[in-house]
């Protein structure tokens, strides 16, 4: 029963940490209100989560980061910010949902949620200009919303079904690396375009 409980850990916290990756304060939130209301226990290593003035500040940049990151440009900037935030936000999510059941050394763990949250969270940054480019920006809201609803899913998976949540974040991550491949040959190609016009207009 042990190893099942610290399996089911390990499998949700990657869960979390893949959460993370799409929206870094989201998770963090919904942990932390669920530690309050006792539906999980985070322990008192990570009680703090679920401190009145924690969920304060987490919802306030939580919901600045929401409208935000659905505006051009500004969500650019936002997702530089992340580029630091998610991977943090990862480790702290991974080795809160580890530490109580699973006896993975906190180095390892907090390494681990900050690789799965980073990998996410670059693939997402690198379809976003792909998205802006090809839709004159009307795309960003949209793709943003669905990033926040597969978030918030994947939240409640790694809490409720911690294997579901693992699958998902396996092939969100196929599917992110995908579209970050197509990405990188666009804007390759847009570049070329780009100077060869120079060239000609020479």
């Amino acid at each position: 029963m042990e190893i099942t409980s610290a399996v089911s850990a390990v499998l949700g916290a990657f869960g979390l940490s893949g959460a993370a990756g799409l929206n870094a304060w989201l998770p963090l939130l919904a942990v932390g209100i669920a530690d309050r209301f006792g539906w999980i226990d985070l322990g008192s290593s990570y009680g703090w989560l679920s401190s009145t003035p924690a969920l304060m500040a987490i919802g306030l940049v939580f919901l600045l980061d929401l409208i935000g990151d659905k505006i051009p440009a500004l969500d650019s900037v936002l997702h530089g910010i992340g580029t630091l935030i998610a991977p943090a936000s990862g480790a702290i999510l991974f080795t809160a949902e580890s530490s109580i059941s699973s006896h993975m050394p906190p180095a390892v763990a907090a390494v681990l949620g900050a690789i799965t949250a980073g990998s996410v969270h670059v693939g997402r940054s690198m379809a976003r200009p792909f998205i802006t480019g090809t839709t004159a920006g009307v795309g960003n809201p949209v793709v943003s919303s669905a990033e926040d609803g597969t978030s918030l899913a994947l939240t409640v998976l790694a809490l409720a079904v911690p294997v579901v949540a693992f699958v998902v974040v396996l092939i969100l991550l196929i599917v992110l690396g995908w579209i970050a491949f197509r990405a990188a040959r666009w804007m390759r190609r847009r570049r070329e375009r780009k100077d060869s016009g120079l060239r000609q207009g020479r």
